[in-house]
């Protein structure tokens, strides 16, 4: 990394706020960084996190012109603080998802074209290794053609949340961008990553459990990807925060046989037509920060290099489309074309 990025805000100090600051003072030590949270900031989270300072408002924050910023405040507040920044010329790493609605994802995509600036969606599973592979073994058709996709993931939110109350988290809020689609929409970003562009969605949303929360917490979608009417390729997606095994999986059934992926173990497994069992193909479970890392770097680098993110604005756009698709399916109990 060349001297471009001296100063990086940080908004928020949730937990991914905080991991955001402990990831760039371990791999840049030398790079300052700034903090914007809503409320006053304390000394010790100042001196215990390393922080070269530690604002309130936006204003403030654009004064010491950060070359760079993570937002990684509730999604319902992204859009807002992302439109001010880019407009000052700084680059964005956006959490995910990009926002909570489509209303103003363009415009701020606009904005950063327009300044010649990066924004990037920060869908961190595009690092694990084991997707990679997958995703790679998939393209070099190790299962010929495609049949089916299966997809699931889920983890019960208030185990998800030990260290906090999880009724109070984004989480369980509507008004924060809370919901199992916007929170667990990693799995859409990767199936199309992985498989192409979404052409119709059909699902079921609903509120199943007796946890404490204002949004959905299971979503049961059907997703049909573009493609010749013969060879359509379907996939089933399962969301959820209610089961108690923790789950992140995906099967992909062609005609040489099946691929399996677990992200939670970091394997992917192959089962050949005519087979008895799994074949392991892949182990490699990386330190929980591994993805995070690969991730600012990235973000860094498509910085020095004037080079567009390796996860755009238009991906993170693409997907809350989709979900917004999924919701209006759901609502009125029929596909949704996109």
């Amino acid at each position: 990394m060349n001297n471009l990025i001296q100063k990086v805000l940080v908004v928020g100090l949730g937990s991914a706020g905080r991991r955001h600051v402990r990831i760039i003072k371990k791999l840049f030590p030398e790079i300052k960084i700034i903090a914007l949270r809503h409320k006053k900031c304390e000394n010790k989270d100042i001196e215990s996190l390393g922080l070269y300072k530690c604002v309130e408002t936006i204003d403030e924050a654009i004064k010491i012109s950060p070359q760079a910023a993570i937002i990684a405040n509730p999604s319902s507040m992204h859009i807002g603080v992302a439109k001010e920044l880019a407009n000052h010329g700084i680059n964005l790493l956006i959490e995910k998802p990009i926002s909570n609605s489509s209303e103003g994802i363009q415009k701020l995509i606009e904005i950063c074209q327009k300044n010649n600036i990066v924004l990037m969606t920060a869908y961190n599973l595009r690092f694990l290794p084991s997707l990679i592979e997958f995703k790679s073994l998939i393209q070099a058709n190790k299962i010929g053609s495609i049949y089916s996709v299966r997809s699931e993931v889920g983890q019960n939110l208030s185990s998800w949340r030990p260290k906090s109350d999880y009724k109070k988290t984004v989480s369980a809020s509507k008004k924060l961008g809370g919901g199992v689609l916007l929170e667990l929409s990693h799995e859409i970003d990767y199936l199309c990553w992985i498989f192409g562009s979404i052409a119709w969605v059909k699902s079921h949303i609903s509120k199943q459990s007796g946890l404490d929360l204002d949004v959905e917490d299971s979503a049961n979608v059907i997703l049909g990807f573009k493609g010749v009417i013969e060879s359509e390729l379907v996939a089933s997606l399962n969301m959820d925060f209610i089961r108690h095994d923790n789950t992140r999986k995906c099967f992909v059934i062609g005609e040489k046989g099946t691929l399996l992926w677990d992200g939670i173990s970091g394997s992917v497994n192959y089962f050949e037509k005519g087979a008895n069992d799994w074949i392991p193909l892949f182990l490699l479970k990386p330190h929980i920060d591994f993805t995070y890392e690969e991730e600012i770097k990235s973000f860094f680098s498509s910085i020095d290099s004037n080079e567009l993110p390796y996860i755009s604005g238009n991906d993170g756009a693409n997907v809350v489309s989709i979900i917004e698709a999924i919701k209006k399916s759901s609502n009125i109990g029929s596909s949704v074309y996109l």
